[in-house]
């Protein structure tokens, strides 16, 4: 393991409206060149809304690579890649749930795909919860559901919540607000 790998090229192969594509080309240890897949990504935040009764805010939406309704945390992508998540959370808690907070809370940061993938997406916390107006995408449709943490722990665990974002984030917060509250 002590040799090291050297990427010697890096080629475009297509740019798309959150990612580019790439053909990189890496030396491995013991001077062989293998051909790897890239896929970069400008980063995102996301963000568990929890309201005063407790209960957390998801939202319901159509995703394409599915095809099929998911139910996930409220998330996007960053404006650019030196936006603060933060500032990119609390603008997708607005847009898509219509609530805003002034109490965000950093929770965990997600590497979602490691082997293809740069992907990193800053999880936070809200609390009081503040409403405003949903402020969505053109081509963004979502239904929002506030739901009790349990339902959403069964939900992950008889797997009809896959979303790593989601899964991810709603153990952690359990376990850190809840579980080690108790």
């Amino acid at each position: 393991m002590g040799e090291a790998y050297k990427r010697v090229k890096r080629e475009l192969v297509h740019e798309g409206a959150i990612v580019k594509f790439y053909a990189d080309y890496v030396q491995l240890p013991g001077g062989k060149i293998a051909k790897w897949d890239f896929i970069e990504h400008k980063g995102a935040a996301a963000v568990v809304p929890v309201m005063e009764n407790g209960k957390i805010l998801m939202v319901r939406q159509y995703r394409n690579a599915l095809d099929r309704f998911t139910l996930e945390i409220p998330a996007g992508v960053l404006d650019s890649k030196d936006e603060p998540a933060v500032k990119c959370a609390a603008r997708e808690l607005e847009e898509e749930t219509g609530y805003c907070s002034n109490d965000l809370e950093f929770l965990i940061s997600l590497r979602t795909t490691v082997a293809f993938c740069n992907e990193k997406i800053d999880v936070y916390v809200a609390q009081n919860l503040i409403p405003t107006k949903q402020n969505l995408d053109e081509d963004e449709f979502v239904e929002i559901q506030e739901c009790e943490l349990e339902y959403l722990l069964e939900k992950i665990f008889e797997g009809s919540i896959q979303d790593s974002k989601t899964v991810s984030a709603i153990l952690a917060y359990n376990e850190k607000y809840i579980r080690n509250k108790k």
